[in-house]
């Protein structure tokens, strides 16, 4: 069985934002067109200051201008068990494994394609 999962390494190594930006627009364009993938997982670092990195805060950025073609976000922080969207994500599209699933990792977003 294919996994509804893909995932995005865009902080290693570190990258310019015009070139995440990019990258996130080809894996929406991936993940839109596959039969299989309904969900995104972008890597995107949490920064070395330990307050937010400049690649996490380009990553929701950009996913806030693509709001109108996916289902939901879910920061790494609240992917879990006991978060509501994060139950009705794995409803959806079927339960996967996921080392990161209820981990509080800030280091990741979760996106849940249309």
């Amino acid at each position: 069985m294919d996994t509804p999962l893909f995932t995005l390494d865009v902080a290693h190594p570190p990258r310019p934002q015009h070139t995440v930006e990019q990258e996130l627009m080809d894996a929406l364009a991936a993940v839109t067109g596959s039969a299989h993938v309904r969900v995104l997982k972008i890597i995107h670092g949490y920064g070395s200051t330990g307050r937010g990195g400049s690649t996490r805060a380009a990553v929701l950025n950009w996913l806030y201008t693509k709001r109108g073609r996916v289902k939901a976000v879910i920061e790494g922080e609240s992917y879990g068990l006991f978060d509501d969207t994060t139950r009705a994500l794995r409803k959806d599209v079927g339960m996967y494994s996921d080392p990161d699933l209820d981990a509080g990792n800030r280091g990741i977003t979760i996106v849940w394609v249309k």
